[in-house]
């Protein structure tokens, strides 16, 4: 398989660069994106297999997947949503027309961007947010209802280009993985990463998993620990994200916060409601 590389356009780096050199101060946005980018992905391939059942494949149990690493020092948002071909990965990913990036350079200019997270999101840039917290970013990606070995996997440092070539992927759908900076390797930390997606992603309404460990003692038959059998490892799968209407709760409960964070994800505003 060849490995294919190519540069972004003029905008994209312009963007790459005000990324790169974190003139965003609420750099946990980029999580918020990324479940957002995955959600949509679903949304699309829900859709789309009304009229074409192969997108299935057999795996109707949507979900988003956070995969921290912090042996390799990775953060990976899995989806099994739609997916991309090698020539929508590249239109996507590195082509002006597709992200609004002229528009979102535009409203930088006079404005206060420290404060405008809000920005990211509204220019639809968001997939970029990423190079924020990795010096490294890499997708590997198959569209549903396409053969295994027809995946495609794309990388770069945000130095301008990026590399693209051909790849077997098992189920469809995208893996987003960030290579973290050393200074940004608190969002692998699992409160971070709840309390991250509790603030900005309760609402959406396909389960956000991540793989969570606990130390234990064992226990016999009779349910009682075992003494001085020491601890083990116990690594189950817990969804972050509450799923639950807003309506079905009762009125007292809910906060201004949590009011305008929910017409945030149904009206993909990114501002305030009026």
């Amino acid at each position: 398989m060849s490995v294919e590389k190519r540069e972004f356009k003029t905008e994209i780096k312009q963007l790459l660069d005000l990324m790169i050199h974190s003139l965003y101060s609420h750099k946990e946005v980029f999580l918020r994106e990324l479940v957002s980018n995955a959600s949509d992905a679903i949304d699309r391939a829900r859709y789309e297999s009304l009229t074409d059942a192969g997108i299935h494949e057999d795996d109707t149990e949507w979900m988003i997947r956070i995969s921290p690493d912090k042996e390799k020092k990775t953060l990976t948002i899995s989806d099994n949503g739609i997916g991309m071909t090698k020539d929508e990965a590249i239109e996507a990913l590195g082509t002006i027309a597709r992200s609004g990036t002229m528009e979102f350079l535009k409203s930088l200019q006079g404005k206060d961007i420290k404060d405008n997270p809000e920005l990211i999101g509204q220019f639809g840039v968001g997939f970029y947010s990423s190079f924020m917290v990795a010096d490294k970013v890499a997708i590997i990606t198959r569209k549903g209802g396409h053969d295994k070995e027809s995946g495609c996997r794309w990388e770069s440092t945000g130095d301008g280009s990026y590399t693209i070539e051909d790849c077997a992927r098992e189920g469809r759908g995208t893996d987003v993985i960030l290579h973290l900076k050393e200074d940004m390797r608190d969002f692998l930390d699992e409160w971070q990463i709840r309390t991250i997606v509790k603030k900005y992603s309760d609402y959406v309404q396909y389960p956000i998993v991540m793989d969570i460990s606990r130390e234990e003692t064992p226990k016999g038959v009779d349910g009682k620990e075992i003494e001085g059998a020491g601890t083990i490892t116990k690594t189950t799968e817990e969804t972050l994200n509450s799923m639950k209407a807003i309506w079905a709760r009762p009125k007292g409960e809910i906060t201004d916060e949590e009011y305008e964070e929910f017409y945030k994800h149904i009206s993909h505003d990114f501002e305030k409601p009026l």
